[in-house]
């Protein structure tokens, strides 16, 4: 052993002066560097600021990737590093950069949950989505319970019920994972409650999970209890056995109330952002807490 430190794939970090290696390839489509991982990558990823800006003062290139097109940009914002993803958009830093797992900066920064870092790369110029079927910033916070990186993403005009086949919506996924506040926030926010995996709802995710904090919470929002799965079943027909969920069904069975109706109603005239848009209207205050469910 020589004693240097290796990057991910077990390689030397190299040296500015060293792009000729054959580690370094050039992309002429992309105009991009191609590298192991690199000094830059580490940098960014540790949020080593001053590092970062002396090797870019260097001249490192701010769009050097790895042979799995991770940029130092993407590794900013793993880190959840504001700052070195800052200097790196500063210096030309591409936003919407895709690795070979279809995972852009914006994704990433959904990941470590850095709401900063959301809102940065927002500002310039990110996608809310990443433009395939595969992934999805808005997704991957709703897994991980990020509500203030949905927040952000729903200003900036993410589709708070962009449903992917593997994954189905936001609410579904957040659900799945039984992160109760999250998926609050998104029925605040406007999310269809009824729009799931396929003809799996919400609601039958959360049975099978017997989770009675989340069925109460969907239930609220209007949530359709006869709601039947691709095997024909209705959410309380895929509760475990003897799970004290079946009687939060059974006191629920039947019509909502005319108050309930209404309040529904009036939410969905509201479309995305209710939460907000009903703070804001000059009503009694005992009716704009029924309207949001306080």
């Amino acid at each position: 052993m020589d004693g240097e430190r290796r990057g991910r794939n077990g390689s030397k970090p190299s040296k500015p002066g060293s792009f000729p290696d054959t580690r370094f390839l050039a992309n002429p489509l992309m105009g991009d560097v191609v590298s192991d991982w690199s000094p830059l990558h580490d940098a960014a990823i540790h949020g080593r600021l001053l590092t970062l800006r002396s090797l870019i003062n260097q001249g490192w290139p701010v769009n050097l990737i790895t042979v799995d097109r991770v940029s130092p940009l993407h590794e900013a914002c793993l880190g959840g590093h504001p700052a070195c993803a800052s200097i790196l958009l500063k210096h030309g830093a591409q936003v919407n950069t895709m690795t070979v797992d279809s995972h852009t900066p914006l994704f990433n920064a959904c990941v470590s949950g850095s709401q900063d870092c959301v809102k940065l790369l927002l500002q310039h110029g990110a996608s809310p989505h990443c433009g395939t079927n595969l992934v999805s910033p808005i997704h991957e916070a709703a897994k991980r319970g990020h509500m203030e990186c949905i927040d952000s993403l729903v200003a900036h005009g993410g589709n708070i019920d962009y449903n992917i086949i593997h994954l189905g919506t936001p609410l579904y996924v957040a659900c799945q994972n039984q992160q109760i506040a999250c998926a609050k926030k998104l029925l605040e926010s406007g999310a269809s409650v009824n729009q799931g995996k396929g003809l799996d709802s919400p609601l039958h995710a959360v049975a099978r999970m017997s989770s009675g904090e989340l069925a109460n919470l969907l239930m609220d929002f209007g949530a359709d209890t006869q709601a039947k799965n691709a095997e024909g079943k209705c959410p309380v027909e895929v509760v475990p056995p003897e799970s004290p969920l079946i009687q939060i069904f059974l006191e629920r069975e039947g019509p909502p109330s005319l108050m309930q109706l209404c309040r529904l109603r009036i939410r969905k005239c509201f479309g995305i952002q209710q939460h907000h848009k009903i703070n804001g209207l000059v009503i009694p205050e005992r009716l704009k807490r029924f309207l949001l469910h306080l």
